[in-house]
């Protein structure tokens, strides 16, 4: 899109207004440990004392909003201690312009780079550097600096301490992310009973496994019914899809597709059940109706072959979701993903950091980008003869991301939010003249209204910080007349100087697309390699190298979904891979991880007759997906001739599997679409071509399928029939069992 769009789409998501749960508990919570952190300091210690252990308590409650899996009081603690680090250091260098500076700039980079250790961690670097800036001026001598310093590790101490006296819902964002897992599965088979290759979004699970990675003391504290339930949503989404679908469950219509149907239905049921049950902390209240859909013995009498041995095994594992989600599993105590304890992430974080200090990253861009940024916003800001000249580099540093869209979005809320905040704080001021302590208990208002507020967006969330900060100022002694010029201007410096540097330096995701596709293709190619392989060598269910290439599969689907997401507000050309393209790209690698899915439901038992052929079909997937990554990258479209072959193996004849060889059909199909959506995303091609240079795709059989008077290509079902195209040029395709309508997509 043009810049002028870019512009008005990102000013436009910035000064949005979400709808979302409020937290009021939780925000009073917050707002609670900043008042008696603020009244104890004023009491104490003095006001100028007060203000910096005010930004401690302030930040330590930001930090425990953050979405992340680790014990709130961590966050707060962390915050706290790295704030009051932050803070000394940066006095001992503030009367040393050049050694501030280099101090300025080697803190910038690292909080930066440490967006590569997650966005929690990004978030709690960036805003101590912000709030550094500020708080380096309060203290007059090293001994108040200790001071100031001791106070903000106490501000974060007493907001943990008031999370682990009084907790609100605990346990809840587990319970919540657990049972949207099961909330997904139970959409999902209703999607089913209509659809039978509907598309699911595996962000919930991965979203419950995150949810799932505990530290040591988390996990002696899980509650009973939040322990395997997750495991067992990740076995059924298979067996749901391997039931519906037409290539290997049941047929299109007919009996068997009515009592798949009703088995849907009662299986999404039992699962809503089961989530509503984890989600308040209850007993699962089953519906008689789903109950009994399962215990009828007429499955046995209409469903015979692959699609009862799914029925069998779907009703069993409802059983074991339901026994676990009441506490009555029998999932062990330490069966947990292991997350690190704070210290232990350190070093995590290090390597993280480490490994994006390459030309490439974006992560490593955007640290020298916001270094530069908060450098030159200093220098600038204290030539300026508005005094203060902090608040050009900590606008800066507070509304950089390394992505386009947020680094913009979030330089107009935060202009805009400021305006208004600083606006309404500095009229209250000049209407009640509110004296140190007033004005701290106006500052604990703003900032509790202020953690209420901050999910709905950054505009409101800004707008609470800007009054805050007049708030907290006037608190010091510092009059309405030296905070609202300066805040004003020099907030709208540093978000100019941020907009700018990105213009200038940027990390652009659109040239990247291809990038994030081709790792996809072979995440997707190693999980289909390691389902067919598991048939060529039965080893039972228990198949930790699927189970990683899954996980692999689903963390490459996730970046390029962020990517594209990313890309779509950026303002440049899609440079080789238009939307269109990528569309019709996602739309075949999905359905590609939908039948290696299918064919993971049916792995054979241990001690079952292995399938050579299966084990060449695995072999040419691997080395086939990650030649066709290579492609990719190079923009060439991939040819699939080895699968092709693999499919044409004469040892099919002999095999009594016929899930893997339809699979194969069907993967070969989706592949082969793949290759058509690039091909048309960046002529010339590399595959197969007729004598008019026209690319010539074949079904999984080898013949080759034709072409429509305008070029396009004609898809064949796994059968090897073509089904032509239409005048138009659009291909009808087919399905496994048959044709699908013109321009199906949701068949695709």
């Amino acid at each position: 899109m043009s810049w002028f769009r870019a512009l008005k789409e990102t000013s436009r998501s910035g000064l949005s207004v979400e709808r979302t749960r409020l937290e009021p508990l939780v925000a009073l919570r917050g707002a609670v440990g900043l008042g008696i952190t603020i009244g104890l300091s004023l009491w104490a210690l003095g006001a100028e004392a007060a203000v910096s252990s005010a930004f401690g308590a302030f930040q330590a409650a930001i930090a425990t909003f953050q979405r992340s899996w680790r014990p709130r009081p961590e966050l707060a603690l962390a915050s706290g201690a790295s704030l009051a680090v932050s803070t000394f250091l940066g006095y001992l260098t503030v009367t040393h312009l050049a050694l501030f500076l280099a101090l300025l700039a080697v803190w910038t980079f690292a909080a930066g780079l440490s967006w590569a250790a997650g966005p929690t961690t990004g978030l709690i670097a960036s805003s101590n550097v912000a709030m550094m800036l500020i708080t380096v001026t309060l203290p007059t001598s090293v001994a108040q600096a200790g001071v100031h310093a001791a106070t903000m590790v106490a501000g974060g101490l007493i907001q943990a301490a008031l999370i682990v006296l009084f907790p609100v819902r605990r346990w809840g964002a587990h319970r919540d992310a657990l049972a949207d897992a099961l909330a997904a599965e139970a959409d999902y088979a209703r999607r089913l009973r209509h659809d039978p290759v509907a598309p699911f979004d595996p962000s919930a699970l991965m979203e419950a496994r995150a949810a799932a990675a505990l530290t040591p003391r988390q996990a002696r504290r899980r509650p009973a019914e939040l322990r395997g339930t997750r495991g067992l949503a990740e076995r059924i989404r298979p067996v749901l899809a391997s039931l519906a679908d037409p290539a290997v469950g049941v047929p299109p219509e007919g009996p068997e597709r009515d009592r798949a149907r009703e088995l849907l239905g009662a299986a999404a049921a039992v699962l809503d059940a089961a989530a509503h049950a984890v989600r308040h902390g209850t007993s699962v209240d089953l519906p008689p109706a789903a109950v009994a859909a399962f215990r009828t013995p007429d499955t046995g009498s209409i469903l015979t072959g692959a699609p009862y041995r799914a029925a069998t095994r779907l009703g069993r594992l409802l059983q074991d979701v339901v026994e676990t989600a009441q506490g009555s599993g029998e999932a062990a105590p330490a069966a947990h993903l292991h997350r690190p304890s704070l210290l232990a992430l350190a070093p995590v974080a290090l390597r993280a950091m480490r490994d994006e200090l390459h030309r490439s990253s974006p992560v490593a861009r955007h640290a020298l980008r916001v270094t530069v940024v908060a450098c030159a916003g200093y220098l600038l800001g204290t030539a300026l003869p508005f005094g203060h000249g902090y608040w050009a580099p900590l606008a800066a540093v507070m509304v950089m991301r390394p992505d386009f869209s947020q680094t913009y979005s979030r330089a107009v809320a935060r202009f805009a939010g400021t305006l208004v905040g600083v606006a309404v704080a500095t009229g209250v001021l000049q209407i009640t003249g509110a004296d140190p302590g007033a004005s701290g208990a106006l500052a604990v208002g703003s900032a509790a209204l202020m953690y209420l507020l901050m999910r709905t967006g950054q505009f409101a969330a800004q707008a609470c910080i800007g009054a805050y900060v007049v708030f907290l100022l006037g608190m010091g002694g510092e009059q309405w007349t030296q905070t609202v010029p300066e805040r004003v201007l020099l907030t709208l410096l540093g978000g100019v100087l941020a907009m700018v540097a990105y213009a200038v330096y940027p990390a652009w995701e659109t040239p990247r697309l291809r990038t994030y596709l081709a790792d996809w293709l072979a995440a997707q190619g190693r999980y289909a390699a390691a389902v067919v392989r598991h048939h060529a060598e039965p080893a039972g269910r228990s198949a930790p190298d699927v189970r990683e290439a899954l996980l692999g599969a689903r963390a490459a689907r996730a970046a390029w979904h962020a990517a594209v997401a990313r890309a779509a507000g950026e303002p440049v050309r899609h440079r080789g891979l238009s939307r269109v393209a990528a569309d019709d790209a996602e739309d075949a690698l999905t359905q590609t991880g939908r039948v290696a899915m299918l064919m993971e439901a049916h792995l054979p038992e241990r001690g079952a007759p292995p399938l050579p052929p299966a084990g060449r079909l695995a072999d040419a997937l691997r080395t086939a997906t990650e030649a066709g990554a290579r492609a990719v990258r190079e923009r060439r479209v991939p040819d699939w001739t080895a699968v092709r072959d693999a499919l044409q193996d004469p040892g099919w004849a002999d095999a009594d599997d016929t899930v893997v060889r339809q699979g194969g059909r069907l993967l070969l199909r989706h592949l082969t679409e793949l290759s058509e959506a690039l091909d048309t995303a960046v002529p010339p091609m590399t595959a197969g071509r007729d004598a008019n240079g026209r690319i010539t795709k074949g079904d999984a059989n080898g013949p080759i399928t034709g072409e429509d008077a305008n070029g396009r290509i004609a898809k064949g079902n796994a059968d090897g029939t073509a089904t032509g195209g239409n005048t138009n040029g659009t291909a009808t395709g087919g399905n496994a069992d048959g044709p699908r309508n013109p321009g199906d997509s949701a068949a695709r």
